[in-house]
């Protein structure tokens, strides 16, 4: 191993998928004694030759450390394997990704049975992990006191977030930070298709694309975080509302043109529009975060 393991943490890590994985040659790398247990026993061969120690069931792997590091496909998974387990007195850490409802669900759970918990959201995929410099982290949240004793530990894979004492939160920043990306490649989409019937390069679009978007984005949040805090969204506004409603045809039109369908953008047009019909024409476009709660 690469550094001394008798002042290291040893940990027990359920499910070795790509993240689970790259998880466990993190921790190993850096000299955690490290217990590991999978479904399918023939992806722990490989950490086996790296000084990880292989359980032959769940159970097993549950009573060799205190530490217990749970990354599975799903909830559903996360109950089947901790099913005949003994959890009493165990330091429970899930970064399954789920709701979270599941999380304070699972917070109970553990807790009923005798274990302390965190939750975790992992902002990373696996070629991040042990790479300090790709700027991956995780979200937890849950037991602040269990954060702070494990934050070393925890934090070889990747970098670390707390986010509060409800367990629920890690899967919430995890969900809305995920929610903001996939709307970004919405748009991502939507412009690449304008251009490709057309004699334009798409490697020629790419670079003004992400100049663009990093321009607009921060900016963008950290104003309608402003405005979301104060209740007044006419604060600094540079294109009201009433502006970009006004500009929408052009959007449309065009796409029609370049024969490309506006499903990705329309939803979001529509909301605009409402916001407009109520009468704030004169504010930025932070209204529509209270059309979208129910």
């Amino acid at each position: 191993m690469a550094q001394e393991t008798a002042d290291k943490t040893p940990l027990t890590l359920l499910g070795l998928g790509a993240m689970g994985t790259a998880l466990a040659r993190a921790w190993l790398a850096a000299g955690h004694p490290l217990t590991v247990w999978n479904r399918t026993p023939a992806r722990a061969e490989a950490l086996a030759a790296e000084g990880a120690t292989v359980a032959r069931s769940a159970a097993e792997a549950v009573a060799a450390n205190s530490l217990v590091v749970v990354c599975l496909l799903d909830d559903a998974s996360v109950t089947a394997t901790l099913a005949d387990t003994d959890l009493a007195g165990r330091d429970l850490v899930d970064l399954t990704t789920g709701t979270p409802a599941q999380a304070r669900a699972r917070a109970e759970w553990a807790r009923e049975r005798g274990a302390r918990y965190l939750d975790g959201g992992i902002m990373a995929v696996p070629p991040m992990v042990g790479v300090p410099e790709a700027g991956g982290y995780v979200f937890y949240s849950g037991s602040k006191e269990l954060f702070e004793r494990h934050r070393e530990t925890l934090g070889v894979p990747v970098g670390t977030t707390y986010v509060g004492e409800d367990a629920g939160f890690a899967a919430l920043h995890d969900i809305a930070l995920l929610s903001a990306m996939y709307g970004m490649f919405a748009g991502i989409a939507h412009a690449f298709a304008l251009i490709r019937k057309e004699d334009i390069d798409p490697a020629s679009l790419a670079p003004l694309l992400t100049g663009w978007l990093t321009a607009m984005a921060a900016p963008s949040v950290h104003q309608t975080a402003d405005q979301l805090r104060t209740g007044d969204y006419t604060t600094n506004v540079v294109s009201n509302l009433a502006m970009q409603v006004a500009g929408v045809p052009n959007f449309v039109g065009t796409a029609e043109q370049q024969g490309v369908s506006t499903e990705l953008l329309s939803p979001y047009f529509a909301l605009m529009r409402r916001r407009l019909a109520e009468g704030s024409g004169d504010e930025d476009l932070t209204g529509v975060v209270d059309l979208l709660v129910r």
